[in-house]
């Protein structure tokens, strides 16, 4: 375990450098196609930098607000701290996260932060309304078990910067189609390798993005259930949580594309002709439920 947290570690220093690396080269070719000049360059480095910063100390409050979460009680869901309390001594996590709650029928859970010292477990009012004691709780046991590895920090961050490059490919893609770019064909300022490479970036950057982040869920959320199973020594209990789970027919009203990934199961589960999607293929963001089964119960 400690070996995965360094790599985690590691990862996501290398992640935020490409990032940045990336952003800087798209703003740049953005400033130049707005004929700004040799300033490009530090606007492209400030915008970078800035993003960075933004996306390791708030990405759990810009994830929180996209998925419409509030604060959890202690009167309304005393069951789910209790859980939480428990679950503190075996996880020997010494910062007790913060609750949220989101407002939706199907039953799903996810956690987020920058490290276990502000870290976040999510929880829907379907998972509260649907599971018993024992399911509940191997459900938040994995989500501590994202908090205790740092999948969280990884997660969050390649989260908010993969939405602001593809934010910034579609506001490039808008300027070309209403004939916005200026006169930055004819700008000798323009670094030519420079602006090749952020037209590259702009192409390939988004499609880079959801790929790095299919291999990081996938691969973690094997990690994540052996985990729990650890802590709760029960892995009946998380086996019958995703039985109930990929069961649920339920469509998650806040979910998107860009926290997918973050979600103990997927939370898209009909494809857009309202048919119930394949549990798993290439471009899913998580392993197939019965394939997280079949592993737990090889545990036993």
């Amino acid at each position: 375990m400690y070996e995965d947290i360094r790599r985690n570690k590691i990862k996501t220093g290398i992640i935020i450098s490409i990032f940045i690396l990336v952003i800087t080269l798209i703003v740049y070719y953005i400033c130049m196609a707005f004929d700004l000049g040799a300033v490009s360059i530090v606007i492209a480095l400030a915008v970078s930098i800035i993003s960075a910063w933004s996306s390791y100390y708030y990405s759990d409050k810009i994830i929180l607000s996209l998925n419409n979460a509030r604060p959890a009680t202690p009167e309304e869901n005393k069951q789910l701290v209790n859980i939480l309390d428990g679950l503190m001594v075996s996880s020997g996590l010494t910062s007790k996260p913060r609750l949220y709650i989101v407002e939706d029928a199907q039953p799903n859970a996810f956690a987020t932060g920058r490290n276990p010292e502000n870290a976040v477990v999510c929880v829907t009012t379907g998972l509260l309304e649907k599971l018993n004691y024992y399911e509940l709780e191997g459900v938040v046991a994995h989500e501590l078990s994202h908090i205790k590895n740092y999948d969280i920090r990884l997660s969050a961050i390649v989260t908010v910067m993969v939405g602001l490059v593809v934010m910034l490919s579609d506001l490039v893609s808008r300027m070309f189609l209403y004939g916005g770019r200026g006169r930055s064909r004819d700008n000798d300022n323009a670094n030519p390798i420079l602006m090749l490479l952020g037209l590259i970036a702009l192409i390939f950057a988004p499609l880079f993005g959801q790929l790095m982040k299919l291999a990081i869920s996938r691969k973690r959320e094997y990690l994540a259930d052996a985990t729990a199973v650890e802590f709760t020594r029960n892995p009946d209990g998380l086996i019958s949580a995703l039985e109930k789970l990929e069961a649920d027919n339920n469509e998650l009203k806040t979910a998107n594309n860009s926290t997918a990934h973050m979600y103990i199961i997927s939370p898209f589960k009909k494809n857009a002709d309202g048919k119930r999607k394949r549990t798993s293929s290439i471009w899913s963001t998580h392993p197939s439920t019965e394939d997280r089964i079949e592993a737990l119960k090889n545990l036993k």
